[in-house]
This record gives C-alpha cells, structure tokens and sequence, in this order.
C-alpha cells in the first residue's frame, strides 16, 4: 500500500473516532425511532413471573442480579428464576427451561449474541423480552433508545416498563462447498461480506480496551480488497449481478458512536433496508464515509440501498456472514426474509 492511501486511511480511521464522539453528545437531537412511542402499552399485570437468561461473565452482570431480584421483591412478585448461559451454551437450552418456567417477561443480561438467541425462542410468542443490556456493542437497545450507561434505569425498564411489537428478520444460510444450512433470526443489522470479515478479525484484546472502537482498527485493515460477484433478488424480481464488497440487511439502523447508518431503517415498518456497498478504491469509502456522517441525500453509486421485505444473494465462492454483530460461518446462498411485529419487546415510558 502506498504512503498516501496509508495516511489517508489513518486521517479517516480518526475522522471517524472524533465525529462519533461528537455524534453521541448530539444523538438525542438527531435520532427519532418510533419504538419507544406509538402503540406501545402497559403490560396491564398486577404481578409478574419474571425469568433472566443472564451472561455472568459480563462485566455488572452481578449488580443487574441484585436489581432485579430487588424490583421484584419490591413488587411482591415471585422471586425471579435465573439461567446462566456458558462458553458451550450461549442461551438455546437456558431459554427454553426459561420458557417452561411459564413467564410473563424475559430479561435478556448480556450482549447482542445473547439478546438474539434468545429472541429466537420468542418470536411469534406473547412472552415480552425485557433487555439489559451488558455487551460491547448493544445494538438492539440503542435501536429503542436505552441508556446503556444507566443499568438500574434499564432493569426498571424490563421490569415495570410499556410494551410492543417489533419487527424480526429470519436468515437461511447455505453453503454448497460443505452441505451445511441453518436458519437464524436476527433483530438489527446481518451483512454478508467485508462486514462479517471485520467482525471475525477485530482484536479481542483490543475489544476489551477500547470497546466499539477495536471494529474501526480491523475495518481499516479490511479496506483494501477485491470486490466479489453475487446475484441479488429483491421480492422475487428478477436477479442482478453486482460486483460487491459488502451487502448488510438492517432492520433498524443505529450502531455504535452515535452513527445513523440508515436513518430510513425503521424497526417496524414490516421492510428491510438492504445496503450494497461496492467501493473500489479508498476514495470510494471516503465518500461512503462522508454520506453516512453527514445523511447526505444524494445518490451514491458505490452505496445502494434497496427496501424490500425478501432477500435473495447467491455467491460463487464461500463469503463470510454475520448476525447481529456475530459471524456466522460462510454461504454460497442466502434468503432473508423480514417477519413483521413478530417479537414483544420492553420500552421506557412515555415521559
């Protein structure tokens, strides 16, 4: 790589880091999702049976113990049951002996892995899903406007708050390489592509230090690369062929440092926004840089973004997936599909 693309790219990496900062202290201001309004409604019960699926290698996840078992006892409810997940079990098993419990809520303590294999157990369900968030990047709680830096807040929240539907999106994944497929709800952004290459690249020591910021140091590193050709098949039209780098399905659109990637991706208005990204050169992300920070309206032709509730994309060669913030192996074929007001969820109050 030549000198001037190296300074280039580290002239972005802390244009990025700064305008962040900047872009949380004015995120109240600039960011509205109707998720935490709307038809939101009291839960209307004078006692609850309250289950948490809890990560107690989270930092706080100790403290969050204590408040809810408090919040509880405080509202002459039963004491809370509580399932720990494990390094072999990140929640499946613990959700579904959650499930038999018979509960009206389920506190979700941990990180966006958590919160989603969980939601997949109670989509299509009228159990609530009450979130406290302890994970890097929380994506789903900073989507329905949780203060993240407020624990007692966010557990009176999953505990006493109003409730609604949200949209789910569900992703079959296909490898024809190796024969295997899954399935997979997801709640905020999936991607296929570089995006899932950075997650599966950022460095865990790092992540620790720095938090979200550790995903900036690896996608500098990811920038340069080949674009890869897929067939993109929105709603059953016919397929286009896209030379691409990267193609994320978002659900909603807010992510770590205050950036509104998508400021049109609302949580439930039953569609996906998808995001082709085909930047060939550092000055093609550049200028994908400057229209996400400034919600630039104008057409960008490395940045597409298409709204539509099904997916298709198929890949000649393995790419890389990710859900939620999570990789997810790789796929030669993929089919997302939106499932509208599918999964109940705790908000904050109106004020």
């Amino acid at each position: 790589m030549s000198d001037w693309i190296l300074y280039l790219l580290t002239g972005v990496a802390l244009a990025f880091a700064i305008s962040s900062w900047w872009g949380v202290r004015r995120l109240k201001a600039l960011h509205i999702r109707s998720t935490v309004g709307g038809d939101a409604q009291d839960p209307g019960l004078a006692e609850q049976r309250v289950a948490v699926i809890l990560n107690p290698i989270k930092a706080q996840s100790d403290e969050a113990k204590r408040l809810i078992q408090r919040g509880c006892l405080a509202a002459g409810w039963e004491d809370p049951v509580f399932f720990e997940t494990t390094a072999e079990d990140p929640g499946y098993s613990q959700v579904a002996a959650a499930l038999a419990y018979r509960p009206d809520v389920v506190l979700v303590g941990g990180g966006d892995g958590t919160v989603r294999v969980v939601a997949e157990s109670l989509v299509h369900t009228n159990v609530a899903m009450g979130l406290i968030p302890l994970g890097t990047g929380n994506l789903l709680a900073r989507n329905v406007d949780l203060d993240l830096n407020d624990l007692h807040a966010n557990v009176n929240t999953a505990l006493f708050g109003r409730q609604r539907h949200i949209d789910t999106a569900r992703m079959g994944i296909e490898n024809s390489r190796t024969g295997s497929s899954s399935e997979h709800v997801f709640l905020v952004i999936a991607g296929i592509g570089m995006d899932a290459e950075i997650l599966a690249d950022t460095n865990d020591g790092l992540k620790k230090a720095v938090g979200w910021l550790a995903y900036t140091e690896a996608g500098m590193r990811h920038l340069p690369g080949r674009r890869k050709k897929v067939s993109i098949s929105l709603d059953g039209s016919p397929e286009q062929v896209r030379n691409i780098r990267s193609v994320l399905f978002a659900n909603c659109g807010l992510i770590p440092g205050g950036i509104d990637f998508i400021p049109q991706a609302m949580i439930d208005d039953g569609m996906l926004d998808v995001v082709v990204m085909s930047p060939r050169s550092a000055i093609g992300w550049l200028l994908m840089y400057v229209k996400i920070m400034f919600k630039h309206s104008g057409k960008l032709p490395v940045m597409t973004v298409y709204r539509s509730g099904r997916v298709v994309i198929k890949c000649p060669e393995p790419m890389a997936i990710q859900l939620d913030g999570d990789t997810a192996g790789e796929a030669t074929r993929l089919t997302v599909q939106v499932e509208p007001r599918s999964l109940l969820i705790r908000v904050k109050g109106q004020d």
